[in-house]
């Protein structure tokens, strides 16, 4: 029942304009409780706060251990709590505990089958567990019960699985135009419309969604993020790890420091790519040690760094949990293919293709996979493909 205590925001996250208003409204809180420990609703709104902060700062760790042990007090005192419930199944979403996630969202969706939330939670589990068809079902009770930029979000990421990039980005629109300008939700919204501008090779479009983001919140680091990505494209190698370390700065993100080996590996810096990818290691261990499960990223690392065996570990590990999921069959069939096992690896690039996805990675690999089961023809045709949907796709 006890509350855990706000983690010090540090640096320029410090000085955001809510910080001293997040931190007031914590300890109103707190001494409301104080007063009635019996209350769930400044619990609730707690959690509330707490989850905001995991997202802003990026302290995962600490924040999705602290809010579960204040659902629970919750729980603890209604069992049937909607709020906690669905709570509770978004935290597990977030660890990437996806089954169980499922499993909430559905208990919750019990108690109250007309909330948009717990629906929007179900989409997001049902993706994650390769249940496609059922994701798309939940995302359109969702928009039936509340258009917003939840609910487009969410259908703009279900188009995009299911091949469609022009509808996919009209989507990411509408939710980008259904935020609260300098928004958290707002910035996400326009930082994953920049995100489908770089994979459709839309760079220029991409870098001005970063731009605009940052001129609203200076602090998003996710743009920051976004924008090296387009510099490394562009072969700005020195100018992307400049960007990265502004962001690093802000953010404690495992995917910053590996865009950073990344781009060493890109420079012909071995010593300094392995470095970093072993800093990677240990970020996602202490994540791990928190309840997130972090096998596919462990998985899709160590493929880079050409430790196969263990890729293939990982990654085994995630498709006993998620065998339908087309990022898990898409990282076990590279893992596969670099193995020269082309048996395994076309078993797996075909349930990673069964949505019709046009992602031009995705094609890329089973260009090469049909190209080393001696499918010319077809090896073309997927490169052709890819190539329609982003123009700078290498062959």
């Amino acid at each position: 029942m006890e509350i855990p205590p706000l983690f010090q925001r540090k640096g320029e996250l410090a000085t955001a304009v809510e910080w001293p208003k997040t931190v007031a409204k914590v300890d109103e809180l707190k001494q409301i409780i104080a007063k009635n420990p019996g209350e769930v609703k400044p619990r609730l709104q707690l959690a509330t706060i707490y989850m905001a902060e995991a997202r802003i700062t990026g302290e995962h760790p600490y924040y999705y251990p602290a809010v579960l042990k204040i659902l629970d007090g919750v729980l603890s005192i209604d069992p049937r709590n909607f709020e906690a419930t669905t709570f509770k199944a978004s935290v597990k979403m977030s660890q990437h505990q996806f089954s169980e996630a499922r499993q909430l969202a559905e208990q919750a969706r019990k108690i109250n089958p007309n909330n948009a939330y717990v629906y929007g939670v179900l989409v997001d589990a049902n993706v994650e567990l390769g249940d496609y068809e059922e994701a798309v079902a939940v995302s359109d009770k969702m928009q039936a019960l509340k258009p917003s930029l939840e609910s487009y979000s969410r259908a703009s990421y279900l188009r995009e699985i299911y091949g469609n990039y022009p509808s996919s980005i009209e989507a990411m629109k509408l939710a980008v135009q259904a935020g609260l300008p300098g928004s958290e939700p707002y910035c996400w919204s326009k930082n994953t419309l920049a995100h489908l501008y770089i994979v459709t090779g839309q760079l220029d479009k991409a870098e001005n969604e970063y731009a605009e983001i940052l001129a609203v919140r200076p602090s998003y680091a996710f743009a920051m993020g976004g924008q090296a990505k387009v510099q490394t494209l562009r072969k700005q190698y020195d100018k992307a790890l400049t960007t990265l370390n502004k962001a690093t700065a802000i953010l404690p993100e495992f995917s910053f420091h590996e865009q950073m080996a990344e781009i060493y590996a890109l420079q012909g810096n071995k010593e300094k790519a392995a470095e970093k990818y072993a800093e990677v290691v240990t970020m996602l261990d202490e994540d791990a040690q928190s309840g997130h499960a972090v096998d596919l990223e462990l998985c899709k690392l160590y493929t880079k760094t050409g430790q196969l065996d263990s890729a293939a570990f990982y990654g085994q590990k995630e498709f006993a949990r998620r065998p339908n999921n087309i990022d898990v069959n898409h990282a076990l069939a590279t893992v596969a293919f670099q193995q020269n096992n082309m048996k395994k690896a076309q078993e797996y690039i075909k349930t990673a293709m069964r949505t019709g996805s046009k992602d031009p990675e995705l094609l890329q690999q089973a260009s090469q996979i049909a190209l080393a089961m001696g499918n010319v023809d077809e090896s073309k045709k997927l490169i052709s493909e890819a190539k329609k949907v982003n123009p700078l796709t290498v062959l």
